[in-house]
């Protein structure tokens, strides 16, 4: 964003400061606000909101004297071209100007001292517009008497040819190169330093790296980053598909239209999307949500089948969705939190959908109709627990709300799987767009539970070999392009190997570390072929309690005690807090015989949290080509929107 200011007033200026971990607005520098912000790229065609804001703060750092200005201007032109108001450019009524007020706070030392900014706030939205010829805009606010704010926005020249039928995006929440390195490692045996066999993702002809910030931080979360692959453009943490404003309301954000939405508009395509997470979770919801707070997940639900409300956006209807979070489908009588406490399993089935709410149902359901599959509360269980140490599948509750366990659940192979099915069979010509996603790769890290994380990125890739040998069998693997990715990494790597039960015998933690072998002295990795296997697929581990397991970790964490060996009962929690505050320590129930490490980030921190790393993209089928090489977040929208042939040169 860039400002031209000539303010002439009576009145003291004060300068102000740049601040880090408090923005008055992220991507708004200035007190004239464009949402999109300058360099936003567009597909031609692409529907998106506009969001003017101009501020007045009224004390702080900021605070220059002026009054609101209500009578703000807002023009468009084609780079080279006369400038144009808004309304005149896209055919729309001037809309009215909305006022509100918001506080912020400047630094942590005005947050200790409890002084917010407050801030005074006259807008403008521009609904659903579009962009059709290819090149450079400027868009211009002008505001306060000679201020101006300018945003050159990028119509990207894509052709109109589709190349693909269906794309199948597999999402690995949170995983990086070196947690693919860590899982190949456990997974597949060498022999003097070659391995006999490799992963699926291995085994594709293009690899990419993509970057995975944010447009106002340089961490991103699961929100903003999915809204990125979805939608070509950057946003605010927690934010699904909209440009953050400071409005009260966290559903009036300028919306920008998802590779889903407009697949399904322009070519009538299907939509399939399958999650081990609760469904209404960032990355499943970033397919067709729009909001400020990925946390209101009964309006997600909502969203799935009735579209955004209230709005002129385009209703996708979604073919099947796979995954957990029934509390947010049963009604409140049974102890659910669904949107205006309506059981969500009947307001599905009343629009044709075959409820199915475990792995038995999954496998019978009809390839022909849509679905609705939810198997558990909260996360489904994780590959580890269903598989290795099933006595845990108590610790999930069943999809029907009767708090019973949910010891009949699916993996991510299954799902996905019947969710080609059903797309295959109700898509036709159309073609169809399936998200899957191995989510507990992310929550698991989050935990410090590498184990369980590990093996939900081994499920991921054995969902991946399984999927390519069934697009084999119906001869479509040609027609569909398959990506894997991630939204975002933890910091997380392998050091060596930790002997665990020399570690146990000691009993001082300086000798403890003695048990950390690196270099030469981490040898080789025992998972491999030290007992039997106890499922049908031989690229896991055959043993997960080795004597010599990896060292392995990350660097922010909480307060925890390490002894790197598996949690046998259940996915692990690190650290508790004391005394029933937000101040958290080391769990004294965890890492028993450990190591106790201090941890480095805030003690209100529970978990570990994301990092900064490049993530890779794996690319096979049509269109590979495009996923190559090191780019930003937003050009695998633009790959598929290309592969789609989505881009539109006229209304």
């Amino acid at each position: 964003m860039r400002c031209t200011c000539s303010i002439s007033v009576a009145a003291a200026l004060v300068v102000g400061v740049s601040a880090q971990t408090f923005r008055r607005l992220g991507a708004c520098p200035t007190l004239g606000c464009v949402f999109p912000p300058d360099q936003a790229d567009f597909l031609a065609g692409q529907y998106f909101d506009i969001r003017l804001e101009v501020h007045q703060p009224t004390n702080g750092s900021e605070f220059i004297g002026l009054p609101l200005d209500e009578r703000f201007t807002f023009t468009v032109a084609k780079k080279g071209g006369a400038a144009k108001a808004a309304t005149e450019y896209f055919k729309l009524e001037e809309p009215k100007v909305e006022k509100w007020n918001f506080t912020y706070y400047e630094d942590l030392f005005a947050r200790d001292a409890k002084k917010p900014s407050l801030v005074n706030v006259a807008a403008k939205a521009y609904r659903r517009v579009a962009l059709y010829e290819p090149g450079e805009y400027v868009a211009t606010l002008s505001y306060n008497n000679g201020s101006k704010t300018e945003a050159t926005w990028l119509v990207r020249d894509l052709a109109e040819e589709r190349k693909a039928k269906n794309i199948i995006f597999f999402i690995g929440d949170g995983m990086t190169t070196n947690m693919i390195t860590a899982a190949r490692l456990i997974g597949h045996k060498s022999i003097n330093g070659k391995y006999q066999t490799t992963m699926a993702m291995d085994k594709f002809p293009v690899l990419g790296h993509q970057m995975t910030h944010s447009i106002d931080s340089f961490i991103t979360d699961s929100a903003n980053s999915a809204a990125a692959l979805n939608t070509g453009h950057k946003s605010t943490v927690n934010c699904l598909n909209v440009y953050a404003d400071s409005s009260p309301n966290a559903f009036d954000d300028p919306k920008v239209e998802t590779i889903a939405e407009m697949f399904h508009r322009l070519t009538g395509g299907h939509i399939g999307i399958v999650s081990t997470a609760y469904i209404a979770d960032a990355t499943p919801a970033a397919l067709v949500a729009h909001t400020r707070a990925r946390s209101q997940y009964g309006a997600i639900v909502d969203t799935f089948l009735n579209g955004v409300q209230n709005y002129t956006w385009t209703k996708v209807p979604i073919d099947v969705i796979f995954g957990g979070g029934a509390e947010q489908f049963y009604p409140p009588s049974l102890g659910g939190v669904t949107y205006q406490g309506k059981d969500y399993y009947a307001e599905f089935a009343k629009q044709s959908y075959q409820i199915i709410q475990n792995r038995t149902a999954l496998l019978a359901a009809k390839a022909t109709e849509k679905t609705l599959g939810i198997f558990t509360t909260s996360n489904m269980a994780k590959w580890l627990d269903r598989n290795v140490y099933r006595q845990n599948l108590n610790q999930s509750l069943s999809p029907t709300g009767d708090k019973k366990p949910a010891l009949d659940q699916p993996g991510l192979k299954e799902m996905t799987l019947k969710a080609i099915d059903i797309l295959q069979a109700r898509s036709g010509e159309q073609g169809y767009l399936l998200m899957s996603e191995a989510a507990s790769i992310d929550k698991m890290m989050h935990a410090l539970d590498y184990d369980r994380a590990l093996g939900e990125l081994l499920e991921l890739d054995d969902t991946i070999k399984a999927t390519i040998a069934h697009l084999n069998s119906t001869n479509t693997l040609k027609e569909t392009l398959i990506l894997v990715t991630a939204d975002h990494g933890h910091g997380f790597d392998v050091m060596g190997s930790v002997d665990t039960q020399y570690l146990a015998a000691q009993n001082v933690d300086r000798k403890k570390r003695d048990a950390v072998g690196t270099y030469e002295q981490s040898g080789l990795s025992q998972y491999i072929n030290t007992g039997n296997l106890s499922y049908t697929d031989s690229n896991f581990p055959s043993n997960w309690d080795p004597r010599y397991t990896l060292f392995q970790g990350l660097m922010a964490d909480p307060d925890r005690r390490e002894n790197w060996s598996v949690h046998k009962s259940g996915p692990r929690t690190p650290a508790k807090a004391a005394n029933g505050t937000n101040d958290y320590y080391a769990n004294p129930s965890d890492g028993a015989g450990g190591i106790l490490l201090n941890g480095t980030l805030p003690v209100e921190n529970d978990q570990g949290v994301h990092s900064l790393t490049d993530v890779p993209v794996f690319a096979m089928g049509p269109c590979q080509e495009f996923f190559g090489g090191v780019y930003n977040s937003p050009d695998i929208f633009f790959g598929m929107a290309k592969c789609f042939g989505l881009a539109r040169g006229s209304p």
